[in-house]
């Protein structure tokens, strides 16, 4: 196809285990550089200018929340809606840009990150909370983004020949949609934030950028790189701010030609409530592109390699503090195995390092707020009246917003803690008759993002595979870690509208196809 050929074939970035000096010296002198830059002020940036405001959003550090990591500005509805204004205008010109230009600049930037991946790091380590491993897979997810994106708009814009038809010649084109809102979450501050906005601009839209209030400081960063490598101003529009303030705003601005949202069940239902009311001068039906949370299962059947189960189930529900949609927090277990299991992931979860996680070797750190550690705490007293609680179960006190990782056991499938979901560090274990109740059970939820199943029967794989409702499924595999490319992602029910992020799919959702068909038999 032309011009995929400029660029050698899609590959995921590798993720740094810090296993040796060097990386690590160079990862703590980064941490040293961000900490030097504490309390930067982030103004708005729209059309290509950068305003200073009255209102203003400071970024703590999680762990040490007294440490201001920045002071972002907080945008006004008047300020969103001249964001939208510039945006409409840059579409103008950036829309007719060619498919290899906007690759480009894509590719520039991942270049980019790379040579930067340790100040990357260190933001997400010091922003919201994660470890170091789980920050370099954030930082290498963004990467991957950005280039599968590239590529994929250079695909997109070289569609596959039609049916032929005699007399005619006939092509199919993808159009960009228009002005798109951007509303990026916090515990995929730089991946997601990066990955939606660069999927809408690759293909031809503009771009207004709503970061979370909590980890608005690295999306800023990202998008002073793309202006430093020549994004044209208008094209992104930096307007971080409350959704009280300006989040409905942009959603029912009739010039918003769609959503892009990453986020929770409440937050993504309004969005797409406000996005389906049609607003004066409004000439299209808005498009909502949102992924809104799980309460994901893993199945431990009888005959499972139970230590690998154990380590699976840990690493999914525990893996930055079970902040992440497609986190484990319901283990479902063949009742033959379950005391055994139950013991397994007990002594693994005894074994992690809870600390500060710009110290290195630390594997669990801070929830990111005290409200996120108020909720959970809440949670954690509901599951004592539920179950039995065999892990963690407490906060930890002093500096910072941290949980012990806990798991409660004996838990029913109607309980709160099995049902509703926590985004913490909280995993509810229960003990099933058989793989057929385990089952049942865990499609008896509300979302449908992730889920594992480990079992040596090949019978009881393929069962799952076609019956367990989940847009992301894993065979004895954890539920967590997908990868750019091999696993594009998104599920099922009150998890999302079914987009799949990373995927060949996805661009198509940031576009429209126009087909034109030429009679040249006159």
């Amino acid at each position: 196809m032309m011009n995929l050929l400029a660029y050698p074939p899609f590959t995921n970035e590798a993720i740094q285990t810090f296993g040796d000096a060097a990386s690590q010296t160079n990862q703590l002198q980064a941490l040293a550089a961000e900490r030097a830059r504490f309390g930067t002020s982030y103004p708005l940036v729209i059309d290509g200018q950068r305003i200073e405001t009255e209102q203003r959003i400071a970024s703590l550090n999680p762990a040490r929340p007294r440490e201001i990591v920045g002071v972002v500005a907080s945008a006004s509805r008047a300020q969103a809606d001249e964001a939208i204004a510039a945006a409409q205008r840059a579409f103008a010109s950036w829309s007719r840009t060619t498919a290899a230009e906007r690759a480009a600049l894509l590719i520039a930037a991942a270049q980019r990150i790379r040579q930067e991946r340790a100040r990357y790091n260190a933001l997400l380590i010091l922003e919201v909370g994660k470890p170091w491993v789980e920050a370099d897979a954030d930082t290498a997810e963004a990467i991957d983004f950005l280039e599968f994106y590239a590529r994929e708009a250079l695909r997109y814009a070289s569609p596959p020949a039609l049916v032929p038809v005699p007399g005619e010649t006939n092509v199919l084109r993808y159009l960009p949609l228009g002005v798109g809102v951007v509303i990026s979450p916090w515990n995929f501050a730089f991946a997601i934030m990066a990955g939606m906005t660069a999927a809408a601009l690759v293909a031809g839209n503009t771009v207004v950028l709503k970061p979370s209030s909590d980890s608005a400081v690295i999306a800023a960063v990202f998008v002073d790189l793309l202006h430093e490598l020549g994004l044209p101003a208008g094209v992104v529009n930096f307007v971080p701010g409350s959704g009280r303030e300006i989040g409905d705003a942009l959603v029912l601005d009739p010039r918003t030609r769609f959503i892009a949202f990453t986020g929770s069940k409440e937050v993504g239902l309004r969005i797409n409530e406000l996005a389906a009311q049609p607003q004066p001068g409004q000439r299209w039906i808005k498009r909502v592109i949102a992924e809104m949370g799980g309460k994901d299962a893993i199945i431990v059947a009888a005959d499972a390699d139970l230590d690998l189960a154990a380590a699976g189930i840990v690493a999914s529900a525990f893996g930055f503090s079970g902040q992440k949609c497609s986190a484990c927090s319901r283990a479902i277990v063949d009742a033959r195995v379950y005391d055994a299991l139950l013991e397994l992931v007990v002594e693994k979860v005894a074994q992690l390092q809870l600390g500060d996680p710009s110290l290195p070797g630390t594997q669990i750190g801070p929830v990111i707020n005290a409200s996120a550690l108020a909720s959970i705490s809440a949670y954690i007293e509901t599951g004592r009246r539920e179950g039995r609680v065999v892990a963690g179960g407490q906060l930890i006190s002093g500096e910072g917003y941290f949980v012990a990782p806990t798991v409660i056991a004996d838990c029913l499938p109607s309980a709160t803690i099995v049902r509703e979901e926590i985004f913490g560090p909280v995993l509810a274990v229960l003990k099933a008759r058989d793989f057929d109740e385990a089952l049942a059970w865990a499609n008896d939820s509300e979302y449908g993002l992730t889920g594992a199943v480990y079992t040596r029967d090949r019978s009881l794989l393929d069962r799952a595979a076609d019956e367990f409702f989940v847009g992301n499924l894993y065979l004895n595999r954890k539920c967590t870690g997908a990868l750019v490319g091999a696993h594009p992602f998104g599920g099922f029910n009150m998890s999302g509208t079914d987009s799949k992020a990373g995927g060949y799919d996805y661009l198509g959702l940031f576009s429209q196809a126009k087909m034109i068909a030429e009679k040249t038999a006159l």
